[in-house]
């Protein structure tokens, strides 16, 4: 049994024969009864300090498991971004590769086109030399063929009429004739 400050207060005791002093003993109990309720008083506010400090603790140890879990979470996205981030960079790289290899084999193609561009416009200014050399060389031959049949005449300046007189027979006839090549 539980004995509490009135407990105290009111207890009353049997009387004897030259028993205690009831006033004194009154006065003792009283005093314990205050004390008792005064030591009870301070138990329940530091069982109420105590509580509240515990609810404190425990908001605090929630904070905290919510603080690592965001932690957690936050470190786990950062590896899943950088990993993300590694990939993206890793087929960006793949893919300026493969294109600067397209530009790099298109270059070269285009470079051996040109090449060979080059290469047939020589061949075809080496060959329209070569006719054009033909050619006048052909009318070089012309030329000095023409002389062999025909008397060089040498004009100076001034156009030559050859007169043949036959007679009725052929009528007058006369020709201009300029010289092909002048010496």
């Amino acid at each position: 049994m539980k004995i509490t400050p009135i407990d105290i207060a009111h207890k009353s005791f049997g009387k004897k024969m030259m028993g205690l002093d009831t006033d004194e003993v009154m006065d003792f109990l009283q005093q314990v009864a205050a004390q008792m309720e005064a030591l009870i008083q301070d138990r329940n506010s530091l069982k109420e300090a105590l509580r509240e400090k515990e609810l404190s603790l425990m908001e605090y140890k929630e904070r905290d498991q919510v603080l690592k879990d965001t932690i957690a979470t936050a470190t786990q996205m950062a590896d899943r971004l950088r990993q993300d981030a590694e990939r993206e960079a890793k087929l960006i790289t793949a893919d300026a590769n493969q294109k600067a290899e397209i530009i790099t084999r298109d270059s070269r193609d285009s470079l051996k086109k040109m090449y060979q561009e080059v290469n047939e416009l020589k061949r075809a200014r080496m060959q329209f030399e070569a006719n054009l050399k033909a050619l006048a060389q052909a009318h070089l031959s012309l030329l000095e063929q023409g002389e062999k049949y025909m008397p060089q005449m040498h004009l100076q300046g001034q156009s030559f009429v050859n007169n043949t007189t036959g007679g009725n027979n052929g009528g007058n006839r006369s020709t201009n004739v300029s010289p092909l090549s002048a010496e």
